[in-house]
């Protein structure tokens, strides 16, 4: 009994947590830009915060893009990668602290059983490409309790390879469109 408290405490600091950083990321989500100016950390915040948001859009490959043709390309996805990957910790720590907030939902019911089968390959999959849903994958993962290490492991490969797409499409298309 006892051990069921701590662990729905846990599940429901958890939940707080997503809750909170959501609302503080969808309240600043016009001031991200200014991070640019710090270079790459700014660019590793911004990818943070755009991927911490849980269900809710935020900008990020669109920064990703514009700065790969400002700064060097591989760094960019380095950055954006690693601040995506901890940031979809809060799908994560969503689906972590309790499996009612979208189990009902079609897109749930299609997601779980690939996150279920397959495991990191899908996360890495489903992170690699644009994907404005990936959240539920992040939920999905923390209901099945993959291990964290996995998770954030197969998140940033995925992650690595859809941030260094955007950025070096970013590096090549823009200086031609602009004449620079």
């Amino acid at each position: 009994m006892k051990k069921n408290w701590k662990q729905w405490g846990i599940r429901a600091a958890a939940f707080l947590i997503v809750i909170g950083i959501s609302y503080f990321v969808y309240r600043i989500r016009d001031q991200v830009q200014a991070y640019t100016a710090y270079g790459y950390p700014g660019i590793f915040l911004i990818a943070l915060l755009a991927n911490a948001t849980v269900l809710l859009p935020a900008p990020g490959l669109a920064v990703v893009f514009s700065m790969g043709s400002i700064f060097q390309p591989w760094a960019v996805a380095l950055a954006a990668a690693s601040g995506g990957a901890l940031g979809e910790l809060l799908g994560y720590l969503a689906g972590y602290s309790g499996q009612g907030l979208i189990e009902d939902t079609e897109l749930y019911r299609r997601i779980y059983p690939w996150v279920a089968r397959y495991g990191g390959w899908a996360i890495l999959l489903l992170a690699a490409i644009p994907n404005p849903f990936f959240d539920v994958v992040g939920l999905a993962a923390g209901i099945l309790r993959i291990p964290l290490w996995r998770f954030l492991l197969f998140c940033w490969a995925g992650q690595l390879i859809k941030m260094t797409l955007f950025a070096y499409a970013g590096a090549l298309s823009l200086p031609w469109i602009f004449g620079k």
